[in-house]
């Protein structure tokens, strides 16, 4: 048993990598929907702007549907350009003082890979309250709910 346990470790890895990759974009496309929703940063958005991004997001949710096998790489990529245009736009917000303390979308909160909600985030493995979570956010708290 334990030897097939280490025949097929790579394979599982490979697999939990890209299951990892594609939760981070479908969660990305979502917090993304709901930071231009958010009637705190609602009127922010310059229309151009929130037209593009709600673009690109049916976009990356349509070649999800279309490619539930797609590799890890492949949703990296679609992940980094969706960031690409959505991240200058918060950050612009942001410097602008336009968004409110606590408000959803900042890149690293909640609703960001690496915040709360994500991959690498509080919430999950790899994450804050898990072992080898986020580095000082260790311990065994778990998710918190906002």
């Amino acid at each position: 048993m334990i030897k097939d346990a280490e025949k097929y470790k790579d394979a599982d890895e490979k697999i939990r990598k890209r299951v990892e990759a594609k939760n981070a974009l479908e969660g990305y496309c979502v917090s993304v929907k709901h930071t231009l929703d958010d009637e705190k940063l609602k009127d922010k958005f310059d229309a151009t702007e929130k037209t593009s991004v709600e673009e690109k997001v049916k976009e990356t949710e349509s070649w999800l549907s279309s490619n539930p096998e797609a590799d890890t790489a492949e949703y990296e990529g679609k992940l980094k350009a969706l960031e690409t245009i959505f991240n200058p736009i918060m950050q612009k917000i942001y410097a602008q003082g336009g968004a409110p303390p606590g408000a959803g979308g900042f890149p690293g909160g909640a609703g960001f890979p690496g915040g709360a909600g994500f991959p690498g985030g509080a919430g999950f493995p790899g994450g804050a309250g898990f072992p080898g979570g986020a580095p000082g956010q260790g311990g065994s708290s778990g998710p918190s709910v906002d």
